[in-house]
């Protein structure tokens, strides 16, 4: 069977250039960038930022991100969110989840829901 490689979602954006600064504060890196479109990476995690949104695709649309601890991401994004102003992000403090982790939920710039994941056990 062929292999899958690589797994890159893309996410909408609502303002792009505030986006990839969202994002770059993180820590994420913009690896490619065009007018539209902006290739990030963290580590093994790629992701595209589109230049284009749709209300209902934003508000739909969940990342679910394997972390080694979901408590520092909730104070990155709470010092992120208060050194750059990021009025329209929410950030929820970690809590457990039924399927066995510690997730933080952020509402980023556009609305896309991520969850940073913190597994009990590897799976």
């Amino acid at each position: 069977m062929p292999a899958i490689l690589d797994q890159r979602l893309f996410l909408p954006t609502k303002n792009f250039r505030r986006s990839i600064d969202f994002y770059t504060r993180l820590g994420w890196t913009s690896v490619y960038q065009d007018a539209d479109l902006a290739l990030m990476k963290l580590s093994p995690s790629h992701f595209f930022l589109q230049n284009a949104f749709v209300e209902a695709w934003a508000h739909n649309t969940m990342v679910h991100l394997i972390v080694d601890d979901a408590t520092a991401w909730y104070d990155k994004v709470k010092q992120v969110k208060a050194d750059g102003g990021f009025a329209e992000v929410t950030v929820h403090p970690p809590r457990r989840e039924a399927y066995g982790a510690l997730a933080t939920h952020i509402l980023d710039p556009a609305g896309v829901l991520l969850f940073f994941a913190q597994m009990d056990q590897p799976a």
